[in-house]
């Protein structure tokens, strides 16, 4: 089978922990993802569909409307991200980075309200998904709904960080409550990721990244969707997507 990824594209991701591919959801299925998430957040707080969990922000004034920080299981409310995560455009790129043998290890809705969307602490994936029994072979796509940019938090790395290991993290009782010392701050060493809707960027268990909270006036939302290699501790894969079933080795 042909690569999905130039070998150029494989170096950089290799060389920088993350790969930014434009254009990676086709112009039809993003006006059809838009419209499943319109309102995500009043439709939630009225009446959350079965099958998903929810973070909400949290706000001083208990009057302040509902707002989402992160909504797991995402697929389940959108049936176009149900559609791009199992899609042979978005699985050929993951089996060009982790092989063939492909689990769906989680789907979550990242929304990030005009000037209410908190930040996201600087982190790596695997302090949250590490056991005894896996090894940091998961990759991570998260895709734009709408623009991304520094002033709306867009998602930030520090290129090359993946090679340094797993770094000491702090543990608290909150959503992302797992992350580096110092939460969130502005990093010189960062890169910011800006995408137009349709956009995708990939990246690795071990990439620092975190994100800027909302300071201007129009929302931003991503999805992301996690792979793990079938077989590499399935205590949280939904369903083997492609190649073995677990029970084989």
């Amino acid at each position: 089978m042909p690569l999905a990824l130039t070998p150029a594209e494989l170096h950089d991701f290799e060389e920088n922990g993350f790969l930014l591919k434009k254009g990676l959801i086709p112009p039809d299925w993003l006006e059809s993802l838009k419209e499943d998430v319109r309102d995500i957040h009043d439709r939630m707080a009225r009446q959350p569909m079965p099958g998903i969990g929810i973070s909400w922000e949290t706000f001083p004034d208990p009057n302040h409307p509902k707002r989402i920080k992160q909504l797991m299981h995402s697929e389940v409310v959108s049936p176009t991200i149900n559609r791009i995560i199992r899609s042979d455009r978005m699985l050929d790129i993951i089996q060009d980075l982790i092989g063939p043998d492909l689990s769906l290890y989680h789907c979550k809705l990242l929304p990030k309200c005009a000037e209410d969307g908190t930040a996201i602490p600087w982190h790596q994936d695997y302090a949250y998904w590490k056991r005894e029994d896996n090894r940091p072979l998961m990759v991570n796509c998260q895709f734009a709904i709408d623009p991304a940019t520094l002033e709306n938090g867009c998602i930030q790395f520090v290129p090359g960080s993946h090679k340094w290991g797993l770094q000491e993290h702090e543990r608290v009782q909150q959503t992302f409550g797992v992350f580096l010392k110092g939460h969130y701050y502005p990093r010189p060493d960062a890169v910011s990721v800006e995408m137009q809707p349709g956009d995708g960027v990939f990246f690795g268990a071990l990439i620092i990244h975190g994100s800027a909270p909302n300071t201007c006036g129009r929302s931003r939302v991503m999805n992301t969707a996690a792979y793990n290699v079938t077989g590499n501790s399935m205590t949280q894969c939904r369903e083997v997507l492609r190649g073995r079933s677990p029970e084989k080795k």
